[in-house]
């Protein structure tokens, strides 16, 4: 099937470069040169979105918050493009839901070579879901009866572990903020703070024994479940 990239900044010329190149890759191309546009082709749903920082209307900061917020584009795969150089734009761009961050000038085959390594990592090709059951390696997760099996052993899971690892399976590969992981996970139920999803991963990881390393830590960002081979 092929993919569609949603191209976004303000430069038309960038634009058309990119979009030119990426045809040539077999990629479907949309377009938007200010960040109001991209949100709204972005309802189509893009495979993956190239963004710029700096640009008028929204920046690329805000159209990604805006993206996180929206249930029809929250895991849409994004890619930040962009002059900003520093690591605390970086580190932003990162902690916002970016799957990638990087600084112009970048080479087309090098630009192509991350594409395609994000594309990858949200096609989680070995992550099955049934409709009452998801399988992720020896993890499974049997929705309606609340079990986990590890390695075809019963392990119990209390309510907010069993739904933080069945988050984190479901969103494999892709690098998951500690308060996205509050808000999906407790909501406003109860005021908690970062460090109860780390006692929760602690808990789990201790349940998944041997297998506890498929669940990274992203230090000052969140957590990631490793992306299955």
């Amino acid at each position: 099937m092929v993919k569609s990239i949603l191209v976004v900044d303000d430069e038309t010329d960038i634009v058309e470069l990119l979009s030119y190149n990426l045809k040539k890759e077999g990629y479907n191309i949309l377009s938007a040169t200010n960040g109001k546009e991209a949100l709204l082709q972005a309802e189509s749903k893009p495979d993956l979105i190239l963004l710029d920082v700096m640009m008028p209307q929204l920046d690329g900061f805000e159209v990604i918050k805006q993206l996180r917020k929206n249930p029809a584009t929250e895991n849409i795969p994004v890619i930040f493009l962009t002059a900003k150089s520093s690591e605390f734009d970086e580190v932003v761009g990162l902690e916002l839901g970016a799957d990638d961050y990087i600084i112009k000038p970048i080479s087309i085959p090098k630009l192509l070579a991350r594409i395609k390594s994000v594309l990858r990592k949200h096609e989680q090709p070995k992550i099955e879901t049934k409709s009452n059951a998801i399988t992720y390696g020896v993890i499974e997760i049997f929705l309606e009866q609340h079990k986990v099996f590890v390695n075809k052993k019963d392990v119990f899971f209390p309510k907010k572990e069993f739904q933080l690892l069945q988050y984190l399976i479901e969103h494999a590969g892709t690098v998951i903020m500690r308060d996205k992981l509050l808000d999906k996970i407790w909501g406003n139920e109860v005021r908690v703070n970062d460090r109860t999803i780390d006692v929760h991963i602690r808990k789990i990881r201790e349940k998944l024994c041997e297998f506890a390393d498929c669940i990274e830590t992203i230090k000052g960002i969140g957590y990631r479940m490793k992306e299955l081979k």
